[in-house]
C-alpha cells in the first residue's frame, strides 16, 4: 500500500506505525451547518433522531455523524440538498475559523471549488461584504457555483483565473484565504489514489506552484490584514517550507498564533538538510492521528 520512499520520509516526519494504523480507518463523517438559512438548533433536533451529533470542539456549527442503524450517505440528506448543511470534513473547517472574516469585509478565497471554505466564510460574513471566490479551472468553476447557489450565498464574485495572476489587479482585501493544491497526503484515509501517485518530484512541482500562490494572496491584502495558508498536505515542503520562503522574502509577514482547542504535533522547523524561519513554531499541524481527522496545516499570516 505504501511506497518504500514514502515509508522511509514519513518514520522520519512521525509516529510511522501509529500513522499508518490510522490511515487504514474509515474517516468520520461530519457536516457544517449553514447558518445562512437554518440554526444549529435546528439542525440538531431534525436529525437527532436518526443520528448521533457529536460536536466538532474546533467548530460550533460543525458536528460527527454517527448514524443509530448504520447509514454512512450523508450526502443523500434532505438538509444536504436544501443547503442547510455542508457535507465537509472536521479539520476542513479550520482554516475559515482561523481566518475569522466578518460582515462587510472584502475576502478573497483564492482556491475555492469545490467551495466547502467560501460557503463557510460567506456564512461568517452573514453574506455581507464582498467575497470572491476564485478558481483556475471551468469543472471546479460550475460545482463551486452550484455549491455557493445551493447554500444561498449572495455576497459573492465567482473569477476563474490562475491566482498568481491577482498581483495584477488593485484590489487589496482584508482578509484572504490561500487554500493551496497540494499532495493531499493527509486525505489517504479517503482517497487511496493518493498513495498511488505520490513522489517526490510532484511534491517539489506543488511546492514551487504554491509559493506563487501565498505571495500572490499576500500581495494583495492590505496593510493590518489576515491570510490564512492551509493544505491537507503533510509534507514540510509543501507547508513549513512554503511560508519560510515568504517569511524570508517579506519581514512584514508575521505569524499569529492558532488559538483553537485541538490537539496538535509541533510544526517541522528542519527538514532536508533546511532550516525554517522561527515564526513557523506558530503554525498549526495536525497529523490524522491527533484529531482522528485528515492531516492538515493551518497559518495565520499579518500584514505589519
Amino acid at each position: 500500500m505504501f511506497k518504500p520512499l514514502f515509508e522511509e520520509r514519513y518514520r522520519l516526519l512521525t509516529d510511522w506505525d501509529v500513522f499508518k494504523q490510522v490511515c487504514a480507518r474509515f474517516l468520520k463523517r461530519s457536516i457544517r451547518v449553514n447558518t445562512l438559512k437554518v440554526s444549529v438548533k435546528q439542525i440538531v433536533e431534525q436529525l437527532s433522531h436518526d443520528w448521533v451529533l457529536t460536536q466538532v470542539p474546533w467548530c460550533h456549527e460543525g458536528f460527527w455523524l454517527e448514524h443509530r442503524e448504520g447509514r454512512r450517505d450523508v450526502g443523500n440528506l434532505v438538509q444536504h440538498a436544501l443547503g442547510y448543511v455542508y457535507v465537509q470534513e472536521a479539520a476542513s473547517m479550520i482554516p475559515p475559523v482561523v481566518l475569522d472574516p466578518k460582515p462587510g469585509e472584502i475576502v478573497l478565497d483564492m482556491c475555492a471549488a469545490p467551495g466547502s471554505k467560501s460557503s463557510q466564510l460567506a456564512q461568517y460574513m452573514q453574506n455581507k461584504g464582498v467575497l470572491v471566490s476564485n478558481d483556475v479551472k471551468g469543472e471546479r468553476i460550475a460545482a463551486l457555483g452550484i455549491n455557493l447557489q445551493r447554500c444561498g450565498v449572495s455576497n459573492v464574485v465567482v473569477t476563474q483565473m490562475q491566482g498568481n495572476q491577482f498581483v495584477k489587479i488593485k484590489q487589496r482585501f482584508d482578509k484572504v484565504l490561500v487554500d493551496a493544491p497540494c499532495s493531499g497526503t493527509g486525505t489517504i484515509r479517503k482517497s487511496l489514489k493518493t498513495l498511488r501517485i505520490w513522489n517526490p518530484n510532484m511534491v517539489r512541482r506543488l511546492a514551487a506552484v504554491q509559493c506563487q500562490l501565498l505571495e500572490a494572496g499576500f500581495g494583495v491584502l492590505r496593510q493590518g490584514g489576515t491570510l490564512v495558508y492551509s493544505t491537507c498536505s503533510c509534507e514540510p515542503e509543501e507547508n513549513e517550507a512554503v511560508l519560510n520562503v515568504l517569511l524570508r522574502k517579506y519581514p512584514d509577514a508575521v505569524v499569529k498564533s492558532v488559538d483553537l482547542p485541538i490537539r496538535r504535533s509541533q510544526p517541522i522547523l528542519e527538514f532536508g538538510g533546511a532550516v525554517y524561519d522561527s515564526q513557523i513554531k506558530d503554525a498549526l499541524r495536525l497529523w490524522p492521528q491527533d484529531n482522528d481527522t485528515e492531516g492538515f496545516f493551518v497559518c495565520k499570516i499579518q500584514k505589519r
